[in-house]
């Protein structure tokens, strides 16, 4: 089927998982309007990364799938909604039996994603290969788009945030825009990639002793109780905002940080969109989950990667902070 640019006026994309994965798709998104110039981009994300599609470059309208009611109705009712748009092509950068079956009953002509989960309802489609992580995922979602032409030089992480987000946050918490701030990271979705929790307190210790810093906390609403039982009271410098902050303000106050610790996990990706160093431990024994696959995006960044997370220890994390430390001056 011959695409031609000019003609293309609406696109649907879909990738409605975590926030983390939804941000790894900005490139790809890039690429949509770079070659379908004259294109309104509409996201469909999930719940988690809705505030975060809003402040997304590239992207016109995002909205949430409502999950409400009879999903077969739900199906239907979304299908004759997405008719209406008239969308002239689709992508599903994640693999979904349903926006496959969704995008057909609308009648969007190009239908894009996966070979699998009744991939044969797509007019252009790849094999999966993502679990063999030869590939970074930022890689994986621009070889999808290039199915039907986008591409893009430009393969970087960018978001419109504004700092100025942050200030009232930053202002109670105790926070100054002179203020030399490293933030840590302790958690992530997936137990196979958590470095033990008891090393990320140890570390937090051992970076609070570091002159001139103070150290953020940060998490989510789940990790709110944890960030109280692991990191209150350790020490006056280290302020635990674990469960504090939306997503955009997370992403104005990692603007204001000179480098995140983390394990894989969102707030790596996010810290990448606003152009804050990562330091970030991986296990390298899954392909599907190693550094090359999910690691931080860019120039900057480090990596400590071993075959199991516990082979990994303070001191060679703290050693590589100290040598971040070492390339801005702080006292």
């Amino acid at each position: 089927m011959q695409i031609e640019p000019a003609k293309v006026k609406n696109i649907l994309t879909v990738r409605n998982d975590r926030f983390g994965e939804f941000l790894l798709n900005i490139p790809a998104f890039r690429a949509l309007k770079e070659t379908f110039t004259v294109a309104s981009l509409t996201a469909v994300v999930s719940p988690e990364a809705e505030p975060l599609a809003k402040i997304t470059p590239f992207i016109d309208e995002a909205f949430v799938r409502s999950q409400k009611g009879n999903p077969v109705f739900s199906c239907l009712a979304l299908a004759g909604f997405l008719r209406g748009k008239k969308f002239d092509i689709a992508v599903m950068l994640n693999p979904s039996k349903e926006f496959n079956i969704i995008a057909y009953l609308a009648g969007i002509p190009v239908r894009v994603g996966y070979d699998r989960k009744w991939g044969f309802l797509l007019t252009h489609k790849i094999k999966d290969e993502k679990y063999l992580g030869r590939k970074h995922e930022v890689e994986y979602n621009l070889e999808l788009v290039n199915l039907i032409g986008a591409h893009t030089e430009d393969k970087s992480l960018s978001l419109r945030s504004n700092p100025a987000k942050a200030a009232n946050l930053t202002g109670l918490s105790g926070i100054k825009d002179t203020d030399f701030l490293i933030a840590l990271h302790p958690w992530t979705s997936d137990p196979i990639k958590q470095w033990p929790t008891e090393r990320f307190k140890e570390l937090a210790v051992r970076i609070a002793t570091e002159p001139g810093i103070k150290l953020v906390i940060i998490g989510g609403e789940k990790e709110a109780a944890q960030g109280r039982d692991f990191f209150t009271g350790l020490a006056d410098n280290i302020i635990n905002l674990a469960g504090k902050t939306t997503l955009p303000q997370l992403a104005a106050l990692l603007k204001k940080c000179r480098t995140l610790v983390s394990c894989d996990s969102g707030p790596v990706h996010l810290a990448c969109c606003v152009g804050t160093p990562v330091i970030a431990l991986f296990r390298s024994d899954i392909p599907g989950k190693s550094a090359k696959r999910w690691g931080p995006w860019g120039s900057g960044h480090t990596v400590i990667e071993k075959n199991a997370l516990s082979d990994i220890s303070v001191e060679e994390v703290f050693a590589k902070v100290r040598e971040s430390l070492g390339k801005i001056p702080y006292h």
